[in-house]
């Protein structure tokens, strides 16, 4: 099977490829912009058969020059939702994936792309329903708009076309995504770097702490990804969280505990962890008001409808493992 990853060395695309090869696909045509050189990292050790750049690439697939490709695992977006460009990110976000979307069906090609939890915005409710769909930024709406081109062509869809809305995903491999990486990762580099962790205080009616969003460890992102490429017969738009929110108190709590026993030391409450100082509340920024998510939580009916029944780990579990793995990395 020879399958293509767009965004190839990020943070999903990445651990795509590597989930790709642990199913034995080692035909895989990575694609992404390496302007960000030590991006290359994320890809060490993984089997790929070429790789392009994502300028080169696009026109070179819809002309028909890499022969019969299976699917297109399409994670190649900008995903900065503080990117105001608008022009920008409707080109990079719709306008691309439109082409790519085009051009698969031309071919017979499946295309599993990544959508977004930044559609709902500000909804109360997450599933996969107009009604629901109120984005909060432009990258929220491009992503919107091509789920909505989705929509309209599945009926008369020549090949399988599944998109996944990601809640909250962290994971190994998100480094490089600076400021936009999980607050998994930004926990464990404040708790390394000063010995506390900082979250928000009290703000939308949520006590210090406690706003709540799906996190979903990167490897169900993949299982479930893996899961459609093994069912050729299933289409749609589906929600890819976890299915329950955990306020953020949780991911803290899950990544001190997590060093304090490699330290070999016990585990501490979160009301122990407040009053040693090791978790500190700080002012809500000004510049996230009425532009932030306090709540979010996937509804899976529809995912579990189409019968995928992965069970996905819950924050503690995840960020476990997470944090024994970054513990592992060698320093650079």
């Amino acid at each position: 099977m020879r399958v293509v990853v767009t965004g190839a060395a990020g943070f999903i695309g990445s651990n795509l490829v590597r989930g790709l090869n642990e199913h034995g696909i080692d035909d895989v045509i990575a694609v992404d912009d390496m302007t960000d050189g030590p991006k290359y990292r994320n890809l060490l050790g993984a089997q790929i058969s070429d790789y392009f750049d994502k300028r080169d690439f696009y026109a070179r697939f819809a002309r028909g020059e890499f022969g019969k490709v299976h699917a297109v695992l399409h994670q190649g977006a900008c995903s900065d939702t503080m990117e105001h460009d608008g022009r920008f990110m409707l080109d990079n976000n719709y306008r691309c994936s439109k082409d790519l979307l085009d051009a698969c069906q031309a071919q017979g090609t499946r295309l599993l792309y990544a959508s977004s939890a930044a559609t709902y915005g500000a909804s109360s409710t997450f599933r996969e329903e107009p009604q629901f769909e109120r984005p909060l930024n432009i990258y929220g709406y491009s992503k919107l708009l091509f789920d909505n081109v989705v929509r309209r062509m599945l009926p008369g869809a020549a090949s399988q076309v599944a998109g996944f809305r990601y809640f909250n995903v962290y994971g190994p491999r998100e480094q490089h995504k600076g400021r936009m990486a999980s607050v998994a990762f930004h926990h464990q580099s404040q708790l390394r770097e000063t010995g506390k962790v900082r979250l928000f205080g009290e703000y939308g009616g949520y006590a210090p702490g406690q706003q709540a969003r799906d996190f979903v460890f990167v490897d169900d992102v993949v299982a479930v990804n893996l899961w459609f490429l093994e069912h050729p017969d299933r289409s749609g738009i589906f929600n890819l969280g976890s299915g329950r929110a955990q306020p953020f108190n949780d991911i803290a709590l899950a990544v001190v505990n997590a060093a304090r026993e490699r330290a070999g030391d016990a585990p501490l409450t979160l009301v122990e962890m407040v009053r040693q100082g090791v978790i500190e509340y700080i002012d809500f920024p000004d510049a996230l008001v009425g532009k932030y998510q306090c709540f979010t939580e996937a509804d899976l009916a529809t995912l579990r409808a189409a019968g995928c029944a992965h069970a996905f780990a819950d924050v503690a579990t995840g960020v476990r493992r997470y944090a024994q793995w970054l513990a592992a990395q060698p320093a650079v």
